[in-house]
C-alpha cells in the first residue's frame, strides 16, 4: 500500500480543527466526532457498501466517534452531488462516497457538475478490472484471445455489466487498444446483470467477460472461470495466478477506484481532520478486516494526489470515449 504522510500544513490544519469544537481527541486516539456519509446509490451497491465499510472501520477503531449513512439515489449520482454543492454551508460534516463513474458521467453530460466542484478528501481503495472467459473455453491468455480476434473478430465479442460507454465497455476497449488493435472494431455486448453475462459466456455468445477483479476472483475460486487479465500494475495478492496485462505485453493499468468528497467551500482544518482520520484507519485490524471481507485493494490517495489522479483517468477515459463517439 502506498502511503501519504500529511504535510505540517495539514497537521497543524488537524491540531486547528481540535480547538474550532467540530472535532475531537479523546485519549490521543478519536480525530473527528462524527460523520455523515451521503451515499449517491440504493442500499447494496458498491457506494452504499463502501461508506458503510469505511464508517464501521473508523468507528470501530475510534477514530470517528459515530457514523450516519443516507441514500440519495438518481440522475447516475447526480442527485447527490447536486445536492451536497447547493447545500454546501450545511454540509460540512458530510463526506459522499463515488467512483470512476463521475468522470465518465460527467464527460458525457449525465449531470452538469464534475469533481472539480467539490473538495476532494480522498480515494481510499480499488477494483482492477479484469477480462475472464469461461473455465471450458480453449482460450488460456490475452495472446490466446487477441489471436481469435485476429481470426475473426465478429465472432470474438467481449461481454459487460455496464452500458455502450460504459466502464466495462471502456476497459475492453482499452485493452484491446493498448494491444495494437482498433478500440472501434471491438463487438461489446452489454447485459444488465451479472448472471446473463455469465450465461453469455458460458454459452459462447461472448468470447470473454470485462468485468470488476472482485468479482472475476469471486468466479474463478468458484470453478465458472478464468482470469486471463487483470489491469493491474503487478499481480494482486488476492488471487496471484492471475497475470496482469502488463506482464502480457499489454501496457495499460486501470482501477475503479473508490474514494469521499465533501462540500465546496469545507475549511481547511477541518478537511484535514477528515484525511488525517482515513490515514490512520489503513494501519488498524478494524480496516483490515472490512477491507479483506469485501476484497478490496488498498488505494490511497490523498489530496492533491487525489485530483492529479482523477485528472489523468478524465484525459485518458476522454480521448478513449471521443474514439468510440461517445463524445
Amino acid at each position: 500500500m502506498k502511503t501519504f504522510e500529511l504535510s505540517r500544513r495539514a497537521l497543524l490544519g488537524a491540531a486547528l480543527a481540535l480547538g474550532l469544537g467540530g472535532q475531537a481527541m479523546a485519549d490521543g486516539h478519536q480525530v473527528v466526532d462524527s460523520i455523515h456519509f451521503l451515499i449517491p446509490g440504493g442500499a447494496g451497491g458498491g457506494w452504499d457498501g463502501t461508506a458503510r465499510g469505511t464508517g464501521e472501520a473508523l468507528t470501530g477503531a475510534g477514530l470517528v466517534g459515530n457514523a450516519s449513512y443516507e441514500n440519495m439515489s438518481g440522475g447516475g449520482g447526480g442527485k447527490a452531488i447536486g445536492f451536497l454543492i447547493e447545500n454546501a454551508d450545511s454540509n460540512h460534516g458530510t463526506l459522499m462516497v463515488n467512483s470512476t463513474p463521475i468522470v465518465i458521467r460527467s464527460l458525457t453530460g449525465v449531470f452538469p457538475h464534475n469533481f472539480r466542484d467539490l473538495t476532494l478528501v480522498a480515494g481510499t481503495i480499488g477494483d482492477y478490472a479484469a477480462m475472464v472467459v469461461g473455465k471450458d473455453s480453449p482460450i488460456n491468455s490475452m495472446a490466446d484471445l487477441i489471436a481469435a480476434y485476429d481470426a475473426d473478430p465478429g465472432a470474438t465479442a467481449v461481454g459487460g455489466g455496464s452500458v455502450p460507454g460504459g466502464m466495462d465497455h471502456l476497459v475492453a476497449a482499452m485493452v484491446m487498444e493498448a494491444a495494437g488493435k482498433d478500440a472501434l472494431g471491438v463487438k461489446y455486448i452489454p447485459y444488465d446483470a451479472g448472471g446473463k453475462a455469465m450465461a453469455a459466456l458460458l454459452s459462447g455468445e461472448i468470447a470473454a467477460l470485462s468485468t470488476g477483479f472482485s468479482e472475476a476472483v469471486d468466479l474463478a475460486n468458484a470453478g465458472e472461470v478464468k482470469i486471463i487479465g487483470v489491469t493491474a500494475p503487478e499481480r494482486v495478492d488476492a488471487y496471484p495466478d492471475a497475470q496482469t496485462m502488463m506482464e502480457q505485453g499489454i501496457d495499460t493499468e486501470f482501477v475503479n477506484w473508490r474514494g469521499f468528497f465533501a462540500a465546496p467551500g469545507l475549511p481547511e482544518a477541518q478537511l484535514a481532520a477528515y484525511q488525517d482520520a482515513i490515514a490512520k484507519m489503513y494501519a488498524t485490524p478494524e480496516w483490515e478486516a472490512v477491507r479483506a471481507r469485501n476484497g478490496w485493494v488498498n488505494i490511497h490517495n490523498n489530496g492533491d494526489d487525489f485530483n492529479t489522479f482523477l485528472e489523468n483517468q478524465e484525459k485518458v477515459i476522454g480521448d478513449l470515449m471521443k474514439k468510440l463517439g461517445f463524445l
